[in-house]
């Protein structure tokens, strides 16, 4: 019995990259048997190959590193100033009904078609890019952030005061643990939307001539397809990356958020 158990676990691991392995080997025999040119569809060897070329040149980490800086960036502006905001509005009804109406309009509004503004207001450079992928995780993680407050079980809040916790105390020691899950719900929303963006904005404004965003447009300008799928991979592997250091985050600063959200 233990045997068979130990044998299910080894290979509920081995599925994922399993899956992977015959996607790509399906893919591989697809390109081959249907001989269809690399411009429109390379195989995966040859992917590998051109990847393993960018690697090897070195300059990939840069263009990863200005990546992910500028990710962290956006994504930190927007999660300090949302989830602030957030709890403002969830512990003050007065600022919520202010703020309401500005994000009912704001949040639907694609993000995407601020660019052009911001390009002619801040230039193509830094700052243009931190603005617009700030802006895009705002919401997510603002609107998570109070729906997270407001719905903070009233018992729980009714047992605190019982045994003789003043508001302060409530707010502090009641409702922001109990609302953990549902903010780091909105940052993982917001980091999301921030890889998204800054990726599109290097592509969009390519004058700073860095990020994998860049390197992709270019790419795709002179027709490398291999080129294009090999960054397509390395943003790929970053997000996962990514996602996985946040949820490791999550269970380390809020082990409890991690068991309620299994339930």
């Amino acid at each position: 019995m233990a045997q068979t158990r130990s044998s299910q676990v080894w290979l509920q691991r081995l599925l994922p990259a399993l899956s992977i392995l015959v996607f790509l080997a399906a893919w591989e025999a697809f390109v081959r048997i249907r001989q269809i040119q690399p411009i429109y569809l390379p195989a995966p060897s040859s992917i590998a190959h051109y990847l393993f070329e960018m690697i090897a040149g070195g300059s990939v980490f840069f263009h990863l590193g200005v990546t992910l800086l500028r990710i962290l960036a956006g994504f930190l502006v927007s999660a300090a100033v949302g989830v602030a905001l957030g709890i403002v509005m969830g512990m003050s009804p007065v600022f919520a009904r202010i703020m309401d109406p500005w994000i009912a309009a704001l949040y639907p509004l694609p993000k995407i078609a601020l660019i052009p503004l911001l390009i002619i207001w801040l230039g193509t450079g830094e700052a243009y890019i931190l603005v617009i992928s700030a802006v895009t995780a705002f919401f997510p993680v603002v609107m998570s952030t109070y729906a997270g407050i407001r719905e903070v079980d009233a018992g729980l809040i009714k047992a605190a005061q019982d045994l003789g916790a003043n508001s302060r105390q409530v707010q502090l020691r009641v409702v922001l643990p109990a609302a953990i899950p549902s903010i780091f719900s909105g940052l993982h929303l917001g980091m999301g939307v921030v890889v998204i963006l800054v990726v599109a904005a290097e592509m969009i404004g390519g004058s700073s001539q860095s990020g994998i965003g860049y390197l992709l447009i270019n790419a795709g300008q002179v027709m490398e397809t291999e080129k294009v799928f090999a960054c397509l991979i390395l943003l790929a592997l970053m997000g996962a990356v990514i996602t996985k250091t946040q949820r490791w985050l999550d269970r380390k600063l809020a082990p409890w958020a991690a068991a309620m959200r299994r339930f």
